[in-house]
């Protein structure tokens, strides 16, 4: 069943994932949350929204579900239509009967990724693949109902509630001698702490309105973001056994189904203009998040080989 913990009334649609997960934990300290995984609704059968909604009391809901495996949705278009566009519309239809705000999350996959600028609100979008093409029907559809509602655009999200990159990377550096990530990719990292606590001004305050871009400062690549990764787990003391991370292509995966956006930054100026913060980096994001992660796991190691040792 959903689970309710206020101040504001927050349904969250996709408390199961990263993002949602990050959301509902933050905001149950001082709001009234109810946050909704897929045993609660399942987004795909676009039939249930209505019913299961509407004896629903919230002030804002935050969408933060969808289909987002790019390559699945190369293979099951439908599925990634209803989750990323269609459901989406009507969850933007409900919140407009109830007179209540739609905080919509997007991606960086809009983009083709071709120009090797920051990426502002105001850039075309261009996707190159199902994924894109759909998260953008849903920015359109819920921007459509209202433009009063709020679609935020996230890129490279990582976080505890759920194995994201730098866990993937560290623990393949745990376990083997070489690991590799590609060097040709280009975006911004996102903490899931700092983006709950970057939104939650924005679940009330109505100038935060239309298309926003949401990121961590600074862009990086993944082999970069991973020799990040293992360069602070060795400060903190965990027994790597790969200390490098090698460069990979995507020419290297001709197997991917989905074209992936090269460039995709993104320019949080308007976010900064509105709010009056500038994101942290996120090299000192993510050092935050392998401390708070994996510090008792070093202090374990450490102890470990200390015993051994004597």
């Amino acid at each position: 069943m959903p689970e309710s913990s206020g101040k504001n009334n927050i349904l969250i649609v996709g408390a199961g994932g990263r993002m949602g997960a990050a959301l509902a934990r933050h905001y149950r300290q001082d709001h009234q949350v109810t946050a909704l995984r897929r045993t609660d609704l399942d987004v795909t059968k676009v039939d249930t929204l209505r019913p299961t909604l509407a004896p629903l009391e919230f002030d804002t809901l935050i969408y933060t579900a969808g289909l987002t495996n790019v390559d699945q949705c190369e293979d099951q278009p439908e599925e990634a239509r209803l989750c990323n566009a269609e459901t989406p519309k009507i969850l933007a239809q409900i919140c407009a009967e109830k007179g209540a705000r739609l905080i919509h999350i997007s991606t960086d996959y809009v983009f083709d990724g071709r120009k090797n600028l920051a990426l502002t609100e105001t850039e075309p979008p261009n996707p190159l693949s199902v994924y894109g093409k759909t998260k953008l029907a849903g920015e359109t559809a819920v921007l459509k109902v209202s433009p009063h509602f709020l679609v935020i655009r996230v890129s490279w999200l990582f976080g505890p509630d759920r194995p994201s990159f730098p866990d993937m990377i560290l623990k393949n550096a745990l376990a083997q001698d070489h690991v590799a990530a590609i060097a040709d990719k280009v975006s911004c990292p996102t903490y899931s702490e700092d983006l709950a606590s970057w939104i939650e001004p924005m679940l009330s305050d109505n100038r935060y309105c239309g298309l926003l871009h949401l990121s961590n400062s600074g862009s990086t690549n993944w082999q970069a973001y991973g020799q990040a990764t293992l360069d602070i787990a060795a400060e903190l003391g965990l027994p790597l056994k790969a200390t490098k991370v090698d460069a990979l292509y995507r020419a290297d995966f001709p197997i991917f189904k989905a074209e992936r956006p090269e460039f995709t930054a993104f320019d949080t100026s308007k976010y900064t203009k509105l709010s009056s913060i500038v994101p942290r980096n996120w090299q000192d994001a993510l050092r935050d998040y392998l401390q708070k992660q994996y510090q008792s796991s070093a202090r374990f190691f450490i102890a470990v080989s200390s015993i051994v040792a004597i």
